[in-house]
């Protein structure tokens, strides 16, 4: 029986969710030969749901080879991607200020959806999820926009905003799966565990 799994993420949201359901883990991060940014190009009318799905599936192939050439543990590899959509238009990381406030501008007063993948992979055993919820949000100002902006949380988050964040301040409504907005849905990452071997609830 496995004890820990490795997580192919530098999340710290990813990390603190694992800990909460008694998942010990390890990171499994890109090492720097590797292009992971490449893996996350959105294809010509890719629709938000295939994109986060195949996105995260590639993750995993990566991170598979990844073990491989590090001699790890044979241990489960947990992979995740979120993206945030308004219709069907990714609203993926913003590029910098002015890309974060075109997008919160966007999601002033809307309501969207966010969609995470899972991808587990244990020896031949692999595991896959999609959790889709949606995100209603209040009226927000130029000037609210701004001073969110500014506090750097936007940045490096899908849709340019973070649910655990300043932002709930302006979040109205949700609809679904918070830990899954957050960037893992654990009942369903709990489920793909169950799947391919691995029992939930153990202490690091």
């Amino acid at each position: 029986m496995s004890d820990f799994i490795y997580l192919a993420s530098q999340s710290p949201r990813r990390r603190e969710l694992l800990t909460q359901i008694g998942v010990a883990h390890e990171l499994l991060l890109p090492t720097p030969d590797e292009d992971a940014e490449s893996l996350e190009a959105v294809l010509v009318g890719e629709a938000p749901d295939a994109y986060v799905q195949r996105v995260t599936a590639l993750k995993l192939i990566a991170a598979r080879a990844r073990l491989t050439r590090a001699g790890g543990q044979n241990r489960p590899i947990l992979c995740a991607d979120t993206t945030v959509a308004m219709g069907s238009t990714i609203l993926g990381k913003p590029e910098d200020a002015n890309d974060a406030q075109r997008m919160l501008r966007a999601l002033s007063g809307q309501t969207h959806r966010v969609f995470t993948a899972i991808a587990i992979g244990w020896g031949d055993k692999t595991a896959q999820a999609c959790c889709e919820s949606r995100v209603t949000f209040a009226q927000m100002s130029d000037a609210e926009i701004a001073d969110y902006v500014a506090s750097g949380e936007p940045m490096g988050k899908a849709g340019a905003y973070g649910v655990q964040g300043r932002a709930a301040a302006f979040i109205a409504r949700i609809e679904g799966s918070y830990s899954g907005i957050m960037g893992l849905p654990l009942f369903e990452t709990a489920q793909a565990l169950r799947e391919v071997g691995f029992a939930c609830n153990k202490t690091s």
